[in-house]
């Protein structure tokens, strides 16, 4: 069964206590995943980050990207009341605004298989450009996270359901980044995953 409540205890166990990740390792994350898309020329102008908790990402983009405009939400009303994000479900809510890159950072594996597409939906429709998603899958869950720092009240999924309900929106590029599908950009055909 998934976790439903995102409250104090959950950010003290995962955040604080023992921590998934820290602001360094997001930090060295959020900067690869920038000089990628500046490697492709792909501006990023506009970040929405899904699922901010900590704000991590909006933290970095602030720090070293001042010009960028940075929306960060959360379904938390703790999150958004201790870190300062808007409070806005995925699965529910489409932004009217495009976003260069939009983060989901931890998000899908908590909703259910109705939710998450729903989501996957409303994120490919706001997405110009670039996602960077994290969601571990069943195989990751039983061979990849060390299950001691992670939370494993998720919903658990193959790696094919994901790419099946990301294919109509997004092309895999590897290490977590998908390309939308409207967006031009000439890669050479080892450069992406798309079985398309």
């Amino acid at each position: 069964m998934a976790r439903t409540t995102f409250d104090q205890n959950y950010y003290r166990r995962f955040y604080t206590d023992d921590p998934v990740h820290t602001t360094a390792s997001i930090n060295a994350l959020a900067t690869a995943v920038h000089s990628l898309a500046q490697w492709w020329n792909i501006p990023i102008l506009r970040v929405l980050d899904v699922g901010a908790g900590l704000g991590y990402w909006r933290d970095w983009y602030r720090n070293n990207h001042p010009q960028t405009e940075v929306l960060s939400v959360d379904v938390s009303k703790y999150a958004c009341d201790t870190y300062g994000h808007e409070q806005r479900d995925i699965s529910a809510w489409r932004p009217r605004k495009k976003y260069d890159l939009v983060i989901c950072h931890g998000v899908l594996h908590y909703l259910s298989n109705a939710s998450a597409q729903d989501a996957i939906a409303n994120i490919g429709h706001t997405t110009r450009a670039l996602m960077y998603l994290e969601a571990p899958t069943t195989h990751d869950l039983a061979h990849v996270v060390d299950r001691d720092a992670t939370d494993l009240e998720v919903h658990e999924r193959s790696a094919q359901w994901y790419r099946k309900n990301l294919s109509p929106h997004f092309m895999q590029l590897g290490a977590g980044l998908w390309l939308h599908r409207s967006y031009q950009l000439p890669l050479y055909q080892l450069e992406h995953c798309d079985r398309m």
